[in-house]
């Protein structure tokens, strides 16, 4: 069978580059087969990636496990769930997708994630990590009440399995013992090299000398005794890995262990997973199959990050070809901001979780190893971990993703917020985040923040004002603040050394007009000069103004602007029942609504907004200067 890819024009349809692009198509493949698919579907994902950026490292891990699974499993029966989502670009190309490949995270294009609407594939979205034994334990009880034989396998990596969910999920999983397959993708690097005790674990597991020498001579028993004693030998294994402890943790929670094998080998994995497929089993099984993130591509495999997350890039030297930015990131700003604050204030400590690169940490951590905290993919655990720290003196500056903060709400509410601890919450990625999508776009932090007592909530407009907020918080310490930035470059400014912290609850007047006013909370501020420009050339006198705080509000500027004007617009980068409903709240309790005064309320739309350019998204939830002079005539 002739499994070649064949290079076509650009023009030609690329489904023509190889028959394998259903799961049915690998189910009579040999083994010596299903290499070549796998060679081949890395050559095309590295060439499809290299056109539109994404996940390229988590992928490539994957690609003969995927393989594997495909050709052993009978998908979309059996449901396979992918933890995180960013690894399934190969499963998306071998399962009816592959001449769709080239769009991934592009407009109208496939999803950088499983996605449940995308294809019967994908039996669940996953975007945040951990959920997968969760989702799986609930499938397969599900199967087993409406009597079906189907089979669930979870593909979980050694990151997402350090968040506690996932021991929640096993330790029930153990309990109902329900047929439930977990296979453990160590590649002993998430985005992040992995922390913590369950990371340590599984590398003095695989590292160990003693526990090779026993897989070996059992290895050799097997080949050179007859069959009858074969299970002998399996026993000797067995043995061994217990008197080393090799899966202890796993089999205590209910699990059968078996591993670590090497997850790149075909020959090894497919009789594995032939076996756990044929044979009954009562109770959950873990298979830990060990894989290199990056395998197969020599710049990704050297790469610090194993090229995680890449913009376009060229294909034979792996370099990324990212436009010089015209200005720092905000996130850039915020880390240079907190480092300034630290080398001043020796109570400052920084807290990320498994994300110190993407929150700008990592710069924070070369300054001050010993004050930087990464706790793992555990953002519950970051937030009382905070918690703690303040109750004894430090300001610690929580650093998290809005996205991923919504995890950690109870945590807000009960230990930080009730208890009014000084904790610092900065808010990366706030508003709509581009090619990610709906599962990391962070829309709801205003709203799920804002109705919290003692939360102090800020977002600049601009990165001097983000340097403000950072020093604000640094100085507050009357109980939680928190501040937002988005996504992205800041305006160029120049920033000063020497900046002093906001009175809190104060915004500012940039200019002032008669007619129609601009109230915008963050840095749609931009925006909302363009429309005043164009409301302007229509004759219209515009009042802008910065609010700076969504909490306290600053009521004494809120309401002269009620007074004085005809219309007020509120624009904001969240949902529904952030800023713009705290404002008409305020402005109704205080009867500044009862004699006409027109207000309209800009915010994301209440659905969840699909990937696109960040620009598209903005324009699509109306928060574009064209959208927000419209809104102030309407």
């Amino acid at each position: 069978m002739a499994l070649k890819l064949v290079p076509t024009p650009d023009n030609a349809d690329p489904r023509r580059n190889s028959k394998i692009d259903d799961p049915a198509d690998l189910k009579d493949l040999s083994v010596d087969q299903l290499k070549q698919v796998a060679d081949e579907l890395r050559t095309d994902l590295i060439e499809a990636v290299s056109k539109t950026g994404g996940h390229l490292g988590a992928s490539l891990g994957v690609v003969e496990l995927t393989v594997a699974i495909h050709a052993t499993f009978n998908a979309p029966k059996d449901k396979l769930i992918w933890d995180v989502g960013h690894q399934a670009y190969p499963h998306k190309m071998l399962t009816g997708r592959r001449h769709l490949i080239h769009t991934i995270r592009q407009t109208d294009g496939l999803s950088g994630f499983t996605k449940r609407s995308e294809s019967e594939y994908d039996p669940f979205g996953a975007g945040h990590s951990s959920t997968s034994i969760s989702a799986g334990l609930g499938m397969a009880i599900a199967r087993d009440i409406n009597q079906d034989s189907n089979r669930v396998i979870a593909v979980i990596g050694d990151g997402s399995i350090s968040a506690g969910m996932a021991y929640e999920a096993m330790n029930n999983a153990g309990v109902l013992k329900s047929n439930l397959i977990v296979i453990l993708n160590d590649n002993e690097m998430s985005i992040a090299p992995p922390v913590g005790a369950m990371s340590k674990h599984l590398g003095r597991l695989v590292s160990s000398k003693q526990y090779l020498g026993a897989r070996e001579i059992a290895k050799q028993i097997t080949e050179r005794l007859p069959a009858p004693i074969r299970e002998a030998a399996k026993r000797a294994e067995e043995t061994a890995r217990a008197a080393m402890g090799g899966g202890s943790l796993f089999e205590e929670l209910g699990f059968y262990y078996i591993g670590p094998v090497d997850g790149h080998n075909l020959d090894q994995l497919v009789p594995i997973l032939k076996n756990l497929r044929d044979t009954p089993h009562d109770g959950p099984i873990l298979l830990h199959v060990i894989t290199q993130k990056g395998k197969g591509y020599a710049p990704a495999e050297n790469a610090p990050d194993k090229m995680h997350g890449v913009v376009k890039f060229d294909v034979v030297s792996g370099t990324q070809k990212k436009s010089k930015p015209a200005a720092p990131s905000y996130t850039k700003v915020f880390a240079e901001s907190l480092i300034e604050a630290a080398q001043k204030d020796e109570k400052i400590v920084a807290i990320n979780a498994a994300m110190p690169s993407g929150t700008g940490l990592d710069a924070f951590e070369k300054e001050f190893p010993d004050r930087c905290f990464d706790v793992g993919i555990a953002e519950q655990h970051a937030v009382t971990f905070a918690a703690g720290m303040a109750t004894e003196g430090l300001k610690p500056f929580v650093a998290i993703y809005s996205t991923f903060l919504q995890r950690a709400y109870d945590q807000i509410v009960h230990d930080v917020c009730i208890q009014n601890l000084p904790v610092r919450f900065a808010i990366d990625r706030a508003g709509l985040v581009g090619a990610d999508g709906a599962t990391h776009a962070g829309a709801f932090d205003i709203a799920y923040l804002a109705c919290l007592p003692n939360m102090v909530l800020m977002a600049p407009s601009d990165e001097l004002e983000l340097k403000k907020m950072v020093t604000t918080a640094a100085t507050y310490n009357g109980g939680p603040i928190a501040f937002r930035y988005p996504r992205g470059e800041g305006l160029g400014l120049d920033i000063p050394s020497k900046i002093s912290p906001l009175e809190i609850g104060k915004g500012r007047i940039i200019q002032k007009g008669q007619e129609i006013a601009l109230l915008s909370y963050g840095t749609r501020l931009e925006e909302c000069k363009k429309a005043a420009r164009s409301l302007e050339d229509k004759g219209h006198s515009v009042t802008i103004a910065d609010a700076r705080f969504a909490k306290p509000l600053d009521i004494e500027m809120i309401s002269e602007l009620a007074r004085t004007h005809k219309t007020l617009v509120t624009i904001e980068e969240g949902s529904i029942g952030g800023f713009g409903s705290l404002v008409v709240t305020a402005l109704a309790n205080a009867g500044l609504l009862d004699k006409g005064l027109k207000i309209r309320t800009l915010s994301l739309p209440d659905t969840y907004q699909t990937h696109d350019t960040q620009e598209n998204q903005y324009r699509d939830a109306g928060l574009d200067s064209d959208s927000i002079a419209a809104a102030a005539l309407s």
